[in-house]
């Protein structure tokens, strides 16, 4: 149905380069002018539809709305993000087309291939079209494919005027990969009841449920002295550093736990002897349990000081975003609305946590239901990635479904 429309959609969009970067993103927003490429791009697109309530600000969000033909039903929205991350390079993106996919391993280039065996999804996509890089970049599917399957059933339902709707509302940010996704947007801005992120994994995915999350910059302070004559004086904030982090849980870091288990992340240190800069993420499912972990960082930091005499350490906390499902308990109307679509398209949807979160994970906290659905995309982040046609085309036809759904 929508195959090829989806596909060209995505291909235009995978090609722009919209990396983001992290060591800006709390300075400038977007983070890297590429972004501002694709915003423009869909800015165009959307005004081309016939769309005139468009409007793209400083802060680099592009908030589109497509009138209700029908009076007295919801709004709704639809929501991604244009940035890629830079986990591994995400700018530079040669997307190649793999048609009628034989079932073997996908060779990208000399050194890299994406083996069947660590891909066993692969086998669902038999004799239809994927998408993969050329092996030096990632793809971009995080989230090129969701902007390209929701951009695609606004077209069609622009199109088609049958269709009964209330109004649509189309959200477009930046900097999402680097945590800054939603600082500067003014969630009282939107009118929906409801906003889907299309900012999932692989096909029948849905998640309404995420972690809380939080930040932590813990700085060590050390006292600086000629090494030749240190002893007594000289407190090592690398020395510091590396106890607090020895300190932390093995058994609770990203690399040992799954499911709801949450965990401590030493994510960045830079500094030397007289001072370093450490950062530390936390995520858990449960609030309470966030909190306790902030505390024992702070515990660490005070045993610290008392172990290294003269030194200093000081505990920020910051919460990055809350877990969403408290506004999907409140209102389960939006994932009602997923199911009932899923029903009539026969898609067998499966509803699972997210072990992260998306930027619809901060617009919840002003009470919003928004449950992420599936974007097609597999091995994000990496030069792996790939992604199904079939998946976009999916998710596209979802999008339609929900839009019908909410009209009934």
């Amino acid at each position: 149905m929508f195959k090829e429309e989806v596909l060209k959609r995505f291909i235009s969009y995978a090609v722009i380069d919209t990396m983001s970067d992290p060591s800006k993103a709390d300075k400038i927003h977007p983070s890297t002018e590429g972004q501002w490429n694709l915003l423009r791009l869909l800015e165009k697109e959307l005004r081309g539809l016939g769309l005139e309530d468009v409007s793209l600000d400083k802060y680099g969000y592009l908030l589109a709305r497509v009138s209700a033909n029908t009076q007295g039903k919801s709004a709704i929205a639809f929501s991604s993000h244009v940035d890629t991350a830079s986990d591994v390079m995400g700018n530079g993106v040669k997307p190649r087309v793999v048609r009628n996919y034989d079932g073997s391993d996908i060779k990208l280039n000399s050194k890299y291939t994406i083996a069947v065996k660590d891909n066993p999804e692969l086998c669902s996509y038999v004799g239809s079209d994927i998408v993969v890089s050329d092996g030096n970049t990632l793809l971009g599917s995080d989230d090129k494919s969701g902007i390209a399957e929701i951009m695609t059933a606004i077209s069609y339902v622009v199109k088609h005027p049958e269709i009964k709707h209330g109004e649509i509302e189309v959200l477009f940010s930046p900097d999402e990969e680097t945590g800054f996704g939603m600082d500067f947007f003014d969630v009282d801005r939107l009118h929906c009841r409801a906003l889907y992120t299309m900012d999932g994994g692989e096909r029948y995915e849905i998640e309404d449920e995420c972690f809380n999350a939080a930040s932590v910059k813990v700085r060590f302070e050390g006292v600086s002295y000629h090494l030749g004559s240190a002893r007594g004086r000289m407190v090592n904030a690398l020395t510091m550093c590396t106890a607090f982090i020895n300190a932390l849980p093995q058994a609770e870091s990203p690399e040992a736990t799954d499911g709801r288990y949450g965990y401590y992340c030493a994510h960045e240190v830079k500094g030397n002897v007289s001072s370093v800069d450490l950062e530390v993420l936390l995520r858990d499912f449960d609030y309470n349990s966030l909190e306790q972990r902030i505390k024992a960082l702070k515990s660490i930091g005070k045993t610290i000081e008392q172990l290294y005499r003269g030194g200093k350490v000081t505990v920020k906390p910051t919460i990055s975003y809350r877990n969403m499902v408290e506004a999907s308990r409140k209102d389960p109307k939006a994932l009602e609305s997923v199911y009932e679509a899923a029903k009539v398209l026969g898609q067998p949807i499966v509803n699972r946590i997210i072990r992260g979160g998306t930027d619809g994970a901060r617009i919840a906290e002003k009470g919003i239901s928004c449950p992420n659905i599936y974007a097609g995309g597999h091995n994000m982040h990496s030069r792996f990635e790939w992604v199904g046609v079939d998946a976009m085309n999916d998710a596209s036809k979802l999008i339609v479904e929900i839009v019908k759904q909410w009209a009934k």
